[in-house]
Parts: structure tokens; C-alpha cells; sequence
């Protein structure tokens, strides 16, 4: 592989992209359309059972031609058969990234540094499936030889968000599971609620931590642990907890049954990690035939993206109007917006998967970025944003590109419900694209009647600017393999658009600071009466600390 340019500034693509922005910023979204009768066949990508239509970014083909160029002399076919190959693409750390390889057809093999990469997932996926289906099943039993009715993962960040998105999108398919409830943060607030109302003689723990030492993690794993003990003993504890982890030591130290551990390994970050064992608590959810499906909706996009060309690629695409919207045409967040409420947690965990990846101020080479890398993700179900930020949106000096995420069919077996929901989506992305001009505008207040000072006084607050660049993904139904497919496609397009950038978006140096303070805080925290020689802020909150606590 001949060696790859560190940033898309280095290209000549990327200033003919530079001269493309300008003029194209000069013409609204209206003109475009004007321009190009058949723009919704040229700019709409139908594949692996999502449809991309970003008919309404402000793009032409020209600025399409130059992604595809822009890809080529980044040498990202190269790169992205690196990464499914298992190289060490992860340099700061010197991993492989193999998320890729944790959703591959058992026909096929993967060999990484004298390693069968392969046989060593589907030997955990079987294991971690199969005890997914006996729980469900009612086969594995607690401490008093009951079926479990609840299951409690019990994890942060990647170990939490990426199960718990999906377990609530896909809860149409988890007919006959135990209720599956998640736990993160730290101040033990969502355990106490979740624990109020729950049976200890019925509830399975589940500890998510690689290292068995994640602080927030291992904080409620002990309550937890303490609430068995109290209330079941210590020799019944064993069947209510499971865990995935690589620290043994750690996991017999804490009682976890020595038949319910998972592994998990370091090419895979926990971002990436919900196609692993860390997908248990999805897996017990759904069920094998719903994981393994959803497994096969990510390699689909996989299977896609390395094979697709450009023009048709909607990784590609994805990340390259990210990068578009971002570095050329000044827009620095991305609102992703379902118009389905059991994706409520899409937002979130795209927060993580793409701020956590391209979140960076290097590139691979250690010298500074050339461009702002990854926008501010932020996010809420389409029909309550509109009665929330849309104001912003539509009017607001502050602006944003929008993903818009439409299915077709009910969840919820609600289709007149949903119909409306696919009306308000189809309304809001016009209106957002469009715009209502002054002519627009004057003849809808003429037909009211007004007299002609309330017109003119009324006239610039009713009228809509419109060009919101905006991409709207549409899916048939929310169902195992189309999460799938939606989880890969953005996973792909943050790494095409770290590649762009130049930056490592497997590593996460910048919340290690965090959590090595903390440690260092909790001293000063449990005795701020004792605590000298800080900063005169952090001395202030202390005293705070010392007065207020109870």
C-alpha cells in the first residue's frame, strides 16, 4: 500500500471543494432544485435497505465528483482494506480495529498476527448467545430456582449506551424476555429507582467493564452486589451476576458466576462494542434469531462499503457532507433527528461513536489539525423537537446540519400514527430546504386581509430564510437488521471522515484526564475540611461540599 496523505488538505481536491463552496454558497437550496429537474434521482442512494436522499444539502455534482476524487487521492480504498484486514490503524495505541470482524459470517475466515481472529468470535458469540436464549428461556435460573424477570446491565459509556439504544428500538422484539433495564451514572440514583420495585430473588446483574476497574461501573456493581447480599446472602449471590470482562482475578474476587463471563478484547473500542459480548443484555432482549440479524444488517453496510462505488457509497457520502457542512460551509453541529421514539437514544449514542472518535486536536502525526474535526451532536425524536428547537432551526442565527431518520412502517402496529409522523418529517425537511420567501409571504398575508401596515410589520418575522443542508435516511421498519444497517453506515462514515482529517478515531485520550483526577478528588471530597494548597475555585467548592453535605 503506498503511503496514504495525512489530511484531505493535502489534495487537489480539496481546493477545487474550497473554490465549489463558494459559489455554491451563494445559491439557496431552491435554486438547485431549479437547476437540475431530476435532482432527487441524482442526489437519492437506495442500498442494503436504506435510502439516503441529501437532495437537500447544498451540493451539486460537481462538489460529488470531488468527494469521489477526494477519496481516491487519500488512497481510502487502501485504508479502508487495512482496517477490515486487522493492520494496526489504531497507531497510538498500535491495536488492530476490528469491530468489523465481531459481525462476519461464520463461512468466513480472519487470521491477525498468527491469530484466528474469526474462530475466536464466533466461539464467544456462541457462547454469549446461548446464554442470552437460556435466560430467556427461563433454562438459567436464580439462586432460588426462578426464571429472571429482570436484567440489569450494569456498565457506562460504550458498555452502556449502544445496548441501551438499541434495546429500546427494537422493543417490538422482545416478546417473551425478562424486562432489560441499564445503569451508568455514577451518583446511584438510577439503580435506588430501578431496585425500589425490583426482586431480588429475580434479577440478574450483568457487569460491563473490560478491566473490571471502570470507577462508575464497579461503584454500582458494589451496591448492587450489596443488595443481594442483604437480602439473599452471600452463597446465593454468584447466580445474580454476570459480567463481561478480560480480569478474571477481579471477577472471582467479586463473586460473578464463573459460567457467566464474557470476553472482550482491545481491537475492539467500546464505542464499537455492541456487535460483542457487551451486547448481551440486546441479545437476551431479541434473541438469537434478532441478534444474529442484527449482526447481518452491519456486515451488509460492510459488505457495501468496501465494494460500492463512490458515487453510490453511502458511508462515503455520509462523511463527506459531514465534512462538507463542517469545514467548507461553516456549520459546526449536526442534530439527528428520528421521527420514531424508540430511537430516542440515537442521539446519544451518536454523541459517543462520533465526538469520542474525531473529537481531536492532532492528527495521526501528532502535528495540529488542519480543519475543525467532528460537529456537536445533539438530538431529540422528530415531532417533539419540532414543538422544542425547530424556532432555532428554521429562523435562528445559530445554524446546523440536520439528519432526519424516517421509517416507513409502525413499530408500535400504530400506522395511522405513524403516517403522521411521516407527514410532519416530509413537511419540516421542506420547510427547512425551501424557506417561505417575501413574495410567499405577502401573498399569504394578503389573503388574510390585514391592512397593509400590519403586513409590512408582520412581513420579516413570517419569512423563512430556508438552505438548512439536511440528509433524510429512510427505512422501511425499525427492526433488527435495519438498526444494523444504520449503526455500520455511521460507524463507516466517522471513519471516513477521520480520514479526511488525518486523526486517529479509535483512540480517547481526552477523557483519561477526567478519570485520573477523579481518583485523586474523591479524598478531597470525603474530607474538604482537611483539603489545602488548591485552587482558590476548587477550594470554594469544597467549602460548599463541607457545608451543605448532610
Amino acid at each position: 500500500m503506498s503511503q496514504p496523505l495525512r489530511s484531505g488538505t493535502d489534495c487537489a481536491a480539496w481546493r477545487e471543494l474550497e473554490t465549489l463552496a463558494q459559489a455554491i454558497s451563494a445559491s439557496s437550496t431552491r435554486e438547485l432544485f431549479a437547476q437540475d429537474a431530476q435532482r432527487f434521482e441524482h442526489c437519492c442512494i437506495e442500498a442494503a435497505g436504506l435510502a439516503l436522499d441529501y437532495s437537500r444539502q447544498r451540493v451539486d455534482a460537481r462538489v460529488v465528483n470531488c468527494f469521489a476524487a477526494l477519496a481516491d487521492q487519500l488512497s481510502l480504498r487502501s485504508r479502508i482494506e487495512a482496517m477490515f484486514r486487522g493492520d494496526a490503524i489504531n497507531s497510538t495505541e498500535n491495536r488492530a480495529v476490528l469491530h468489523t470482524a465481531l459481525r462476519r459470517s461464520d463461512a468466513t475466515s480472519l487470521e491477525v498476527a498468527g491469530e484466528d481472529i474469526g474462530a475466536l468470535v464466533r466461539s464467544e458469540r456462541e457462547r454469549m448467545l446461548t446464554f442470552a436464549e437460556d435466560v430467556r428461556a427461563g433454562i438459567i435460573r436464580s439462586s432460588s430456582d426462578q426464571s429472571f424477570t429482570l436484567v440489569v446491565n450494569i456498565g457506562i459509556g460504550g458498555s452502556d449506551l449502544g445496548p441501551a439504544m438499541a434495546v429500546q428500538a427494537l422493543k417490538q422484539f422482545s416478546s417473551g424476555a425478562p424486562g432489560v433495564a441499564f445503569v451508568s451514572n455514577v451518583d446511584g440514583c438510577q439503580l435506588a429507582d430501578l431496585l425500589e420495585h425490583a426482586d431480588p430473588e429475580r434479577t440478574l446483574f450483568i457487569i460491563c467493564s473490560k478491566t473490571f476497574t471502570t470507577l462508575e461501573t464497579l461503584t454500582n456493581a458494589r451496591s448492587a452486589r450489596a443488595w443481594i447480599l442483604q437480602r439473599l446472602g452471600p452463597k446465593r449471590l454468584p447466580q445474580h451476576f454476570a459480567a463481561v470482562s478480560v480480569n478474571a482475578k477481579a471477577m472471582d474476587e467479586f463473586g460473578v458466576h464463573p459460567a457467566y463471563r464474557f470476553a472482550m478484547w482491545d481491537w475492539v473500542g467500546g464505542r464499537y462494542s455492541v456487535w460483542s459480548a457487551i451486547g448481551v443484555s440486546l441479545a437476551i432482549a431479541i434473541g438469537r434469531a434478532g441478534f444474529e440479524s442484527f449482526l447481518s444488517g452491519g456486515r451488509e453496510i460492510d459488505e457495501h462499503f468496501r465494494a460500492a462505488p463512490w458515487h453510490e457509497n453511502l458511508p462515503l457520502l455520509a462523511g463527506l457532507l459531514g465534512v462538507w457542512n463542517i469545514d467548507l460551509l461553516g456549520l459546526p453541529t449536526l442534530a439527528v433527528l428520528p421521527y420514531d421514539s424508540r430511537l430516542a437514544r440515537l442521539p446519544a449514542y451518536l454523541q459517543q461513536l462520533e465526538m469520542e472518535s474525531n473529537g481531536k486536536h492532532v492528527r495521526l502525526d501528532g502535528t495540529p489539525t488542519a480543519l475543525p474535526t467532528c460537529p456537536v451532536i445533539w438530538g431529540e425524536p422528530g415531532n417533539n423537537a419540532q414543538h422544542s428547537f425547530f424556532q432555532l432551526l428554521h429562523q435562528g442565527t445559530q445554524r446546523a446540519a440536520l439528519d432526519f431518520l424516517l421509517p416507513i412502517n409502525s413499530s408500535c402496529a400504530s400506522q395511522p400514527q405513524q403516517d403522521l409522523a411521516i407527514a410532519s418529517c416530509l413537511a419540516q425537511v421542506e420547510a427547512l430546504a425551501l424557506g417561505k420567501d417575501a413574495d410567499q409571504v405577502r401573498a399569504e398575508l394578503a389573503r388574510q386581509k390585514l391592512s397593509p401596515e400590519r403586513s409590512a410589520a408582520l412581513l420579516p418575522h413570517k419569512m423563512h430564510e430556508g438552505s438548512r443542508p439536511l440528509s433524510l435516511l429512510l427505512f422501511e421498519r425499525l427492526d433488527p437488521a435495519t438498526l444494523g444497517r444504520i449503526i455500520a453506515l455511521y460507524e463507516h462514515k466517522v471513519f471516513v471522515q477521520s480520514v479526511v482529517w488525518g486523526d486517529n478515531a479509535f483512540d480517547q485520550w481526552g477523557v483519561e484526564l477526567g478519570k485520573t483526577l477523579t481518583e485523586s478528588f474523591i479524598p478531597l471530597v470525603q474530607k474538604p475540611e482537611a483539603v489545602t494548597g488548591q485552587s482558590s475555585s476548587l477550594m470554594g467548592a469544597l467549602s460548599y461540599v463541607q457545608r451543605w453535605r448532610n
